[in-house]
């Protein structure tokens, strides 16, 4: 018998107001619906504490500026570290695969945070996985993400990085938040195809999305040949959410999770709280532990889908083909502070919806044939003026790009608000700040 794993983090005291989606209640009607279906009681179901991560384990991953205490982080930390909490049961085998169904959600946080985004502040899924390449040598990941809004905040925190594969399957981003994840969208210079972003018309349901996973994104994740995947498990795509427009049902997530087969889920979005989410996520446990998730039936009925599924699979087929003729277009900059080598220069903004403003970015990728190369993000609050920069040393970093990484934070201390050193392949997180100097974590 294969053991799951489950913990429940409901986060009672933090939300971001009491008619908002995003609240205590939507884990509170699942976690009922588990205990009175006598889910808790399968010999197969391990349920687990939380847990809490580290600032460390935050900042090996994500650089929260100007500092992290400048943040109300607590239930950010526990909803992260509980995450933590099942990837050491997976990694040390106590479980065959596992879901945290925790809140706050983290896929809309990126690899710069100033504030929260998207209902998101950490990056659960994030965290998680570098924690567990950091200590439990896992070298490659398949992250999908199945949430009806593309998961932005992930792919910006992956998209250089060669040895995690990230796909997003969300309704069209012209028609949604956060108005991203295009066909285009595949990767940085040292990680061209990692990325693949598919956008679905409104209207999707259980037959065409299970066709994408079977017919796209499982031939990937099999080239791929990941050690480890992730399902950042948004269940926003069901019929009755009152944030999107899919139609997609309980049951068909269950299949979805069958297909995927994940070895950690972790709770995304997913916003009607009682007419989905006690049986979306009753499908996904039971789809997790082997049982028959056929049983589980909505009380109301699923909307048809907008288009049939010939129409479907012929938009499909030019999605993908669209996919194929996509062409890297990179801009190479040598500005003088940069160390030796070529860099790809990429400017961007990222807006924080919450709170209302919008960060400037430039984002600089060292360009190497031996590893993931170092990355550089200048960024800039565009209310305060505060300047950052975040210097990443990626795992299983070369010598140069070491050393580009070191060269780059000597430079940047003094001339920014703060400045934060990842360097991922020795474990070292360093935050200099103008006021506190260095903090070593």
């Amino acid at each position: 018998m294969k053991n799951t794993g489950l913990l429940f983090f409901p986060a009672f005291d933090w939300s971001l107001g009491d008619t908002h989606p995003e609240r205590e209640e939507r884990l509170l009607y699942t976690q009922e619906q588990l205990f009175e279906e006598g889910v808790m009681d399968l010999p197969q179901i391990k349920h687990y504490a939380p847990g809490l991560a580290s600032l460390k384990d935050v900042q090996r991953t994500q650089g929260i500026f100007p500092t992290p205490e400048s943040h109300d982080l607590d239930a950010h930390l526990i909803a992260a570290g509980s995450s933590l909490v099942l990837g050491e049961a997976w990694a040390k085998k106590e479980i065959h695969n596992g879901f945290a169904l925790v809140r706050p959600p983290g896929h809309h946080s990126g690899a710069t945070v100033l504030g929260n985004r998207g209902f998101c502040t950490l990056n659960n899924e994030a965290i998680l996985i570098n924690h567990l390449r950091t200590f439990h040598g896992i070298k490659k990941v398949a992250i999908v993400d199945t949430d009806v809004h593309h998961g932005d905040g992930t792919q910006d925190i992956f998209y250089h990085d060669p040895n995690v594969l990230f796909v997003s399957i969300h309704q069209d981003g012209r028609t949604l938040y956060p108005g991203s994840g295009f066909i285009y969208e595949k990767g940085g210079p040292n990680a061209w195809e990692t990325t693949l972003d598919i956008p679905l018309p409104p209207g999707t349901g259980d037959e065409d999305l299970h066709h994408v996973l079977e017919n796209w994104v499982l031939p990937r994740i099999y080239d791929f040949q990941p050690d480890l995947i992730i399902n950042s498990a948004g269940q926003d795509n069901h019929f009755t959410d009152p944030l999107a427009s899919m139609s997609v049902t309980a049951r068909g997530y269950g299949r979805i999770t069958e297909l995927l087969n994940p070895d950690l889920a972790v709770l995304e979005g997913g916003y009607s709280i009682e007419g989905a989410l006690p049986y979306v996520n009753l499908a996904i446990v039971l789809a997790l532990a082997g049982e028959d998730y056929q049983g589980v039936i909505e009380p109301q009925k699923p909307r048809h889908p907008h288009s049939g599924s010939n129409a479907f699979r012929g938009f499909l087929k030019e999605l993908k083909e669209q996919y194929r003729r996509a062409k890297p277009d990179w801009n190479i900059r040598s500005d003088s502070f940069l160390p030796a080598g070529k860099w790809v220069y990429i400017p961007h903004s990222v807006y924080y919806d919450t709170e209302g403003f919008q960060e400037g970015r430039k984002d600089w990728i060292r360009q190497c044939n031996h590893c993931g190369g170092t990355v550089l993000i200048e960024s800039q609050h565009t209310v305060t003026g505060n300047t950052f920069a975040l210097v990443r040393i990626p795992f299983a970093a070369c010598e140069q790009c070491t050393q580009a990484g070191y060269d780059l934070w000597e430079y940047l201390i003094g001339r920014k608000t703060s400045v934060l050193l990842q360097d991922q392949q020795h474990n070292k997180v360093e935050l200099w700040h103008l006021d506190k100097g260095v903090t070593h974590f």
